[in-house]
């Protein structure tokens, strides 16, 4: 009798690399490039971390345990792909089609799944004992409490899997089953949810905007924290925050003689679309929501950004020298030339731009100004720091 994974195909670590690289001419558009074929390939425990495999053909792969961090999977073909246990943290899986895939105990964690698609399926094969067989996932030697028999439908497609700040914007989630799943601090900003089963799952912070959850199941769901679409206008003490926003500008450009200085803790700054390049110095707003936001540009020198919510905040070319960003959420912040060095006050002294206990997983640095900014105890896993002026800084890599 034929073994449970009879319909894979073997190839040796030599024949990958040959794939890997003709695929790598076929994404750049090269001459002799060609698109990988690895359909029901067997690469269960393999390093493909960092792999390039975007628009590769990836149907029915055997991939249970491989270490996929940092993968290009956009707009890869996953139908029916077993990704137990896989690392797929910060992996790139934008428009790829996950459908009936088992991603049971997997890593997602930071990984870009914006529009894929996570419905049910399963893929059947003609064979002469039986006919037409589904095949699914065989047990894994000492994890058979998440076994999937032969022949079983794949509908727990994503059960107890990690996808802490994930980022699933218009994502396909229709009947998906989220039982027990981590879904803390992920971006499910226009997600179908429609029959979904996220019973027991965890959503502390997550950015519901625009996701259905009305037509999910919620049973023992925690959804502290949530965040929802903002208000059309946002009020702080009945005074519209545009009017207030406007006349800290004018105190700040008048130095002081026009407008009146803000006080905007806790103020969802949202509702204002964008503060491209606008002059708010000082500004005290702990706690603040500024998430996905326009910002780059803006002069933010000597602000109070404590235990912010900036993730996915464009900030490039911010002015954010002596800005007080303890505890801020900066989660997959675009921070490239940003100014985050010292504010000088005057001869002989100046504030450090403090950045400790920050969360900057995934954040882009490239090229920021940091020397002798304060990093100490920030997170900043995954972020990239190509060409990042960090002289003087106090941080642990």
């Amino acid at each position: 009798m034929a073994s449970p994974a009879s319909h894979l195909r073997p190839q040796t670590a030599a024949q990958l690399r040959a794939i890997l690289s003709a695929h790598a001419r076929f994404a750049q558009g090269l001459a002799g490039g060609r698109r990988a074929d690895l359909v029901r390939a067997d690469r269960a425990d393999w390093n493909l971390e960092g792999a390039l495999l975007a628009e590769a053909d990836l149907t029915g792969a055997r991939l249970c345990g491989a270490i996929l961090a940092g993968a290009d999977l956009s707009r890869a073909n996953l139908f029916g792909a077993d990704l137990r246990d896989a690392d797929l943290r910060g992996a790139r899986l934008p428009q790829a089609d996950l459908r009936g895939s088992s991603l049971r105990g997997a890593n997602l964690s930071g990984a870009d799944l914006s529009g894929c698609d996570l419905r049910e399926g399963c893929i059947a094969m003609q064979t002469r004992a039986d006919g037409f067989r589904v095949l699914a996932p065989e047990a894994r030697a000492g994890n058979l409490e998440y076994a999937v028999a032969e022949g079983a439908n794949l509908i727990d497609i994503m059960t107890a899997v990690d996808c802490t700040d994930a980022s699933l914007t218009g994502a396909i989630l229709v009947g998906a089953r989220l039982v027990g799943a981590r879904l803390d601090g992920a971006d499910l900003s226009g997600a179908q949810l429609d029959g979904a089963d996220l019973s027991g799952a965890s959503l502390r912070g997550a950015v519901v905007a625009g996701a259905n959850l009305s037509a999910a199941g919620l049973n023992g769901v925690d959804l502290s924290e949530v965040l929802k679409a903002p208000a059309t206008v946002f009020y702080v003490d009945d005074q519209p925050l545009r009017e207030i926003v406007d006349d800290h500008e004018a105190y700040c450009d008048s130095h002081g003689a026009k407008g009146a200085a803000a006080r905007l803790e806790g103020a969802d700054f949202r509702s204002l679309r964008h503060l491209r390049a606008r002059r708010l110095s000082g500004l005290p707003a702990p706690g603040a929501i500024f998430f996905g936001m326009d910002m780059r540009g803006v002069q933010l020198q000597g602000a109070d950004l404590s235990d912010c919510d900036l993730r996915k905040a464009d900030l490039r070319g911010a002015d954010l020298r002596g800005a007080r960003l303890t505890g801020s959420s900066l989660i997959r912040a675009d921070l490239r030339d940003a100014k985050l060095g010292p504010l000088a006050l005057g001869e002989g002294r100046l504030i450090r731009t403090d950045l400790n206990r920050a969360i900057l997983r995934y954040a882009d640095l490239s090229g920021a100004q940091a020397p002798r900014a304060r990093f100490l105890e920030a997170d900043l896993s995954g972020a990239k720091l190509t060409g990042a002026d960090l002289r003087g800084a106090e941080l642990i890599l």
